[in-house]
């Protein structure tokens, strides 16, 4: 059966309450940001059940959404802009920034579908439908020249409310987009208290980090967007969302570390070592086949100086452990998860700034269709972000949801689960095939929780 279709009632454009001085400049990328130029949007949203008092009003609630918005904007202010680009000539090479001029601002869209929450909760896999939810469907980070930095989407449902937020990962990670929505939601909480104020309790520290002896604006080797931009038709894909409570967790930690004699392995280091074993079996390769398991790691606390965690731009990279099939299997969840910890221990400054000094003498951009390795699984996000207090004045959300940005076989997104106490929830995404053989594994299913 078809789902219907998610029908736009209106959409219009938010800037800042106060633009500030500061704000009517342009901000040039770090490396780290211009890495991401051909990658997808940040997707990630907010499923609510529909208050049940009389008084709710969905024109004052979306009132108090852009007017808190606006107030939030303030500080995000870059959210605000477009790219621009400027073309040097000798060497030949561009520069990529934001260009807070002649921009709209922040795009807001109201729409609905007919549709329950249950109906987005119940099935099996997520329902491809949700992918409607958010605005810049398929856009890469680049197309920010012409589409907003910042699309916001509230879908009404029967019983239920959707907010959907966009943002160009140019401008920052999931750190920054979750500091963000942090942010945002406690400007709503707060309205009506000092309305006329605009504090927020953590400030974004916008000026970019640049390596140091470095020129503050970072060029790219290129002449024409052909040579970076990679648009790749993915294939469809089979994502569902798996539930590991505390208690699972916990057991599944303890045996990791006793098969290694350590107790250095941490709770994600198991569970992402487990999800590796588990997909690597059900793709069926021969022993010999190369894998890997790639975490992405925040690099704010690990420079030194370190960098605080109100950066807000990218501070991303991902370790990886590798071996084959045939060692990976043969071993225990132990073993992997030792591999994990130990990629993800050796990544400090040293390492961080090596890294950059050899991208600075040949940049690149992520390129998804070489970068992303198709017999490895990509673990992302974090079960460390605030996620289920951002609550909009409609009590904790039901679920935290994606759309179709930067999603492939093997790629794996971790939430916080909604009861707290350190459970998870992981988004995995995977070719049909392989779906139908990872979701009956016995080794993992044991651990999961319905």
């Amino acid at each position: 059966m078809n789902s219907p279709n998610v029908e736009i009632i209106s959409d219009c454009f938010i800037k800042p309450k106060f633009i500030s001085e500061e704000a009517t400049k342009p901000i040039y990328f770090s490396p780290w940001d211009l890495i991401m130029l051909s990658t997808n949007y940040i997707q990630k949203g907010l499923l609510f059940r529909l208050p049940e008092n009389q008084d709710f009003s969905i024109t004052t609630f979306l009132d108090d959404l852009k007017h808190s918005l606006s107030a939030t904007l303030t500080h995000f202010h870059p959210l605000t802009a477009r790219l621009a680009t400027v073309k040097h000539e000798n060497p030949p090479s561009i520069a990529v920034f934001l260009n807070p001029e002649n921009s709209p601002g922040a795009r807001f869209i109201h729409s609905s579908v007919s549709l329950t929450a249950a109906d987005i909760l119940t099935p099996t896999d997520v329902p491809l439908v949700v992918q409607s939810f958010f605005d810049h469907h398929q856009a890469v980070n680049n197309d920010g020249h012409e589409l907003s930095l910042l699309s916001v989407k509230v879908t009404e449902l029967v019983d239920g409310i959707f907010i959907g937020c966009s943002v160009n990962h140019m401008l920052g990670d999931g750190t920054s987009y979750w500091h963000f929505i942090n942010s945002w939601s406690d400007m709503f909480q707060s309205k009506g208290q000092n309305s006329h104020l605009t504090q927020i309790s953590r400030p974004p520290i916008l000026d970019r980090w640049i390596p140091a002896g470095s020129d503050p604006i970072v060029t790219l080797p290129f002449t024409d967007e052909d040579q970076y931009i990679n648009r790749p038709d993915h294939p469809m894909l089979r994502e569902r969302i798996f539930h590991f409570s505390s208690d699972s967790l916990a057991k599944l930690k303890a045996k990791a570390n006793s098969e290694c004699g350590t107790t250095k392995i941490s709770t994600l280091q198991s569970l992402s070592a487990l999800v590796w074993r588990c997909v690597t079996r059900a793709r069926r390769f021969s022993v010999d086949q190369e894998t890997g398991c790639m975490m992405a790691v925040n690099n704010r606390s690990r420079l030194s100086p370190p960098v605080p965690e109100n950066y807000f731009g990218n501070m991303i990279q991902t370790v990886k452990a590798i071996t084959t099939a045939g060692e990976l299997l043969d071993h225990g969840v132990g073993w992997a998860a030792l591999r994990l910890h130990e990629a993800v221990a050796s990544h400090g400054d040293k390492n961080i700034k090596e890294g950059m000094e050899a991208w600075m003498k040949s940049p690149f951009v992520v390129n998804p269709s070489v970068h992303f390795d198709t017999n490895s699984v990509h673990m992302g996000s974090s079960p460390r972000f605030d996620m289920y207090g951002n609550e909009f004045g409609l009590g904790k959300a039901l679920a935290v949801l994606s759309g179709y940005a930067n999603k492939f076989d093997g790629k794996v997104t971790s939430y916080p689960g909604r009861e707290g106490r350190g459970s998870i929830d992981l988004e995995v995404c995977l070719l049909p095939e392989n779906m139908a053989a990872f979701e009956s594994n016995e080794e993992f299913i044991s651990i999961v929780d319905e």
